[in-house]
């Protein structure tokens, strides 16, 4: 999947399926499911590195997860997010775009927020950075917002986040998430925008879906109610793990399949004094 074969699937029919992933194991997995574009998101924040929020994740920390996923794949397209104050002007922009595709390996990046970063995505886009935009809820300004909630409810709101939006589109981004939005409002955005759209929670109208994985696995305490839990990866793992410690504590870990022999002998020969 490459970046135009990314944008070329706006309204053809045919949804786009994308997830975030933060290591080589399930970048791994998600490309055999055939998934077509892996976020390494700053989601990473509150799913890996147990942080509250997105804010306190650092460029470091994208470059780190997203070469671990950039050498597990083949043919996913792989998206880094710049984290929350690394693009504040054009010039830091480029810096560390230039970072998450040189030292990550990412193919292309995204970045949050509509009219006030349309400059920064112009920026990159004449470098030929790849970018993808995202409006609606934006993590990393979530505060500013209220928290996490439904954005563009009032005629204000979405209006703002549709010109938001159409000026990313302007500006050169190849797709853009939608976070949060009104259905309704989700699918005349994705009627009129010239590039795919990509809900998150924002109905079922969009040119495709993303999701966090550990959402769609239940390593989440509270549920959300635009995910959905496809497996329960979190209590498989959680009842492995007791099922060790028992047979650990029992004395039935190791057993003698997992045991090694050495060489005739040399027990006999070893001295421990």
């Amino acid at each position: 999947m490459t970046v135009p074969e990314f944008r070329a699937r706006k309204g053809v029919g045919h949804p786009l399926v994308c997830v975030t992933a933060y290591d080589a194991a399930f970048a791994r997995l998600a490309e055999r499911a055939g998934v077509d574009a892996l976020l390494v998101g700053d989601s990473v924040g509150r799913t890996v590195l147990g942080y509250q929020n997105e804010l306190p994740v650092r460029v470091d920390d994208i470059v780190h997860h997203t070469a671990a996923v950039t050498r597990a794949v083949t043919s996913t397209l792989v998206i880094a997010d710049l984290p929350y104050m690394s693009y504040p002007t054009r010039d830091t922009a480029l810096r560390n775009a230039a970072r998450l595709l040189q030292a990550g390996g990412a193919t292309a990046v995204k970045l949050e927020g509509g009219r006030e970063t349309a400059e920064v995505t112009q920026a990159l886009t004449s470098r030929g950075f790849p970018v993808m935009a995202h409006v609606g809820l934006t993590p990393q300004t979530a505060h500013a917002l209220g928290g996490y909630r439904v954005q563009g409810v009032r005629l204000s709101a979405a209006q703002a986040i549709v010109d938001g939006a159409r000026a990313q589109a302007d500006a050169g981004a190849f797709a853009i998430v939608l976070e949060l939005l009104p259905a309704g409002l989700a699918r005349a955005m994705t009627q009129h925008l010239v590039i795919p759209t990509i809900g998150i929670g924002a109905g079922p109208h969009c040119d495709g879906q993303i999701q966090v994985l550990h959402d769609l696995f239940g390593f989440v305490e509270t549920a959300h109610r635009h995910t959905r839990v496809f497996a329960d990866v979190a209590g498989l793992a959680e009842s492995a793990l007791a099922d060790y410690a028992r047979d650990v504590r029992h004395g039935v870990f190791p057993a003698p399949e997992q045991n090694f022999k050495g060489n005739r002998g040399v027990l006999d020969r070893l001295k421990f004094d």
